[in-house]
């Protein structure tokens, strides 16, 4: 079968502009799509008398056998496939004759791939939502594992007051369950079908487009044709969301690469999510963690090329749009590498308790400090002013605030007592954060209770295999 639009030209096309123009080697990926949508077609053509209901069966038997070629890996793109579309058609051409070129009866390959590329994001989104509830839920079960572990918590890199290490690891959790309400908040953009709507201006032919919604499982139809062939924004929309998500596995991989460090020690990763040195036998390199945090780049930029790319585009289709495929493929197969990676090495990680209980500053207790002095009745800026002083004495004759002689606190203030010192520990200090979502005990299983509700997973089973 020759090209799907060569009637109107007598002279044979530049090699290198086929090669330039040809989309194949990449929207191949569409091929399930492409043909659910062409059977849906078939029989919205039959149901619109454009064609006979033997002749749609005909048509879908020949999909249904291109289907069986794709499934086994047999299809064979040939030189003259444009893309996917085209080399579908040409497929069925040979199988079935020239009832094949009825197909494409009202049909444009600009609704076409908007139809398919719709589809395909559709089915991987279910995936990317489930791999987000996986990690999630490691979260959550690592969280529970160690739900006592108390470590430093940081502001600038800076040791600040004493968190919860579960508390710190849910506040990614808490992240990725932002990333999964914008995941199915776009999904309803996604979810609506172009299929109908020709090359710009509509379908002669009166398809029953809210059939082929039924029949592919739209949810919506798109409203005005012109529209509905060069709208991107759902891909924009999902690239952004790719981008955001992909930030935030990069800051957890950039806390583990340093809480995995030999100067924090507070973790180790597993073996299996590591790689050594070719020179230096003692290496183990948190490689998973730094190709994790080095892939968010690509990701933020597929989302500015394909801005760039759309941002001066007139109405309606311009085949400047064929750029979109190649930053959405790579977007997804990130994500769908990345998620699962950074579940992995969140289940296998070490936490090593006594290391980080080592590391912990006392002056993270300067706070408690203040506070202690607000309750006796010290407004507020005279007690952080104050301590600050103590902590500026604490630091000169290096001994630690929960060590330091209630005498030598009461020059500062008579209001310092008998009961101080028992304020100045590390878990008193985290257990006083007891407000919704705080890092006191109890406020940390409250946000593991909301997360039981909001994330698909087995709980009970992974918290038995890690313990």
């Amino acid at each position: 079968m020759s090209q799907l639009w060569g009637g109107r030209f007598s002279g044979e096309t530049d090699a290198l502009m086929r090669k330039f123009n040809n989309s194949i080697f990449f929207d191949i990926q569409l091929w399930e799509a492409d043909l659910d949508g062409s059977m849906a077609y078939a029989k919205g053509l039959a149901r619109a008398e454009v064609i006979t209901e033997e002749e749609a069966d005909i048509i879908q038997d020949g999909l249904d056998a291109i289907r069986a070629e794709f499934v086994q890996r047999q299809f064979e793109v040939k030189s003259g496939d444009e893309d996917i579309h085209s080399a579908v058609e040409r497929r069925l051409g040979e199988l079935i004759g020239d009832l094949a070129g009825k197909l494409h009866t009202g049909r444009s390959r600009n609704d076409q791939v908007a139809t398919d590329t719709r589809l395909w994001l559709k089915r991987k989104i279910e995936g990317l939502r489930e791999q987000l509830d996986t990690l999630q839920g490691t979260m959550a079960a690592k969280a529970i594992e160690h739900l006592n572990v108390i470590m430093p918590g940081y502001t600038h890199l800076q040791q600040a007051q004493p968190v919860r290490f579960s508390h710190w690891l849910l506040s990614f959790a808490w992240m990725l369950q932002r990333d999964k309400d914008r995941l199915d908040d776009l999904t309803k953009r996604v979810d609506v079908l172009p299929l109908g709507s020709g090359a710009l201006s509509g379908n002669p032919f009166l398809i029953d487009r809210v059939f082929l919604a039924h029949a592919l499982g739209f949810s919506a139809l798109s409203s005005n044709s012109m529209d509905a062939v060069s709208d991107r924004d759902y891909i924009v929309e999902f690239l952004s969301w790719a981008a955001i998500t992909q930030l935030h596995l990069s800051r957890l991989a950039e806390d583990l690469i340093i809480y995995s460090s030999r100067e924090f020690g507070f973790v180790e990763l597993d073996d299996a999510y590591s790689t050594g040195s070719s020179l230096m036998p003692q290496k183990k390199n948190p490689d998973s963690l730094e190709l994790i945090r080095g892939k968010t780049g690509r990701t933020v930029g597929s989302l500015t090329g394909l801005l760039t790319t759309l941002k001066g585009q007139p109405s309606t289709y311009n085949k400047d749009s064929q750029e979109d495929k190649e930053p959405l493929f790579d977007a997804v197969e990130t994500l769908s590498m990345t998620l699962p990676i950074a579940a992995g090495v969140v289940r296998t990680l070490k936490v090593n308790p006594g290391r980080i209980y080592d590391s912990m500053d006392s002056l993270m207790l300067a706070t408690e400090l203040a506070d202690y002095l607000v309750e006796k009745g010290m407004p507020f800026r005279d007690a952080h002013h104050l301590v600050g002083q103590i902590v500026q004495q604490a630091i000169a004759i290096d001994q630690p605030l929960f060590s330091f002689p209630l005498a030598a606190y009461q020059k500062f203030s008579d209001l310092f007592d008998r009961d101080l010192h028992e304020r100045l520990t590390f878990n008193r200090a985290a257990d006083r954060r007891d407000s919704i979502g705080g890092t006191s005990e109890a406020a940390v299983k409250a946000q593991l209770d909301l997360l039981r509700d909001l994330v698909d997973y087995d709980f009970d089973e992974a918290i038995s295999d890690a313990l």
